[in-house]
């Protein structure tokens, strides 16, 4: 079993950054796969980003590359995600979630998932 904790979320205007935050427990956090989704009111859970159990191995929705990074300290049992040049369609729930493959682009893999944190962005 893993249990996700998202932090992190808040307001920030156009153009500004955040860093979240996904702390992990567990023994076997460093085997998992993980990844960041959102959702917006209304709209349905996308992909963000997701990163391998090294690190090695990231991939990234493609309007969001070049301003995301997504990053994982092992040794922290810690995810992360930084988003840089805020947009205002960037509003929505972050969701941190955790894999049992290696890795994965699709959300149906995930079988653990945090609670979420708000990321709004004024324009």
């Amino acid at each position: 079993q893993v249990q996700l904790v998202e932090s992190g979320g808040g307001l920030v205007q156009a153009g500004g950054s955040l860093r979240l935050s996904c702390a992990a427990s567990g023994r076997t956090f460093s085997r998992y796969g993980m990844g960041w989704f959102r959702q917006a009111q209304g709209k349905e859970r996308e992909f963000v980003a997701v990163i391998a159990w090294s690190g090695l191995t990231k991939y990234y929705a493609d309007s969001l590359k070049g301003r995301f990074t997504i990053s994982r300290d092992n040794a922290k049992n810690t995810l992360y995600l930084q988003m840089n040049s805020l947009k205002p369609e960037d509003t929505a729930v972050y969701y941190c979630a955790a894999t049992v493959h290696t890795y994965s682009r699709n959300m149906r893999e995930y079988t653990y998932w945090g609670q979420g944190t708000q990321v709004t962005v004024s324009s």
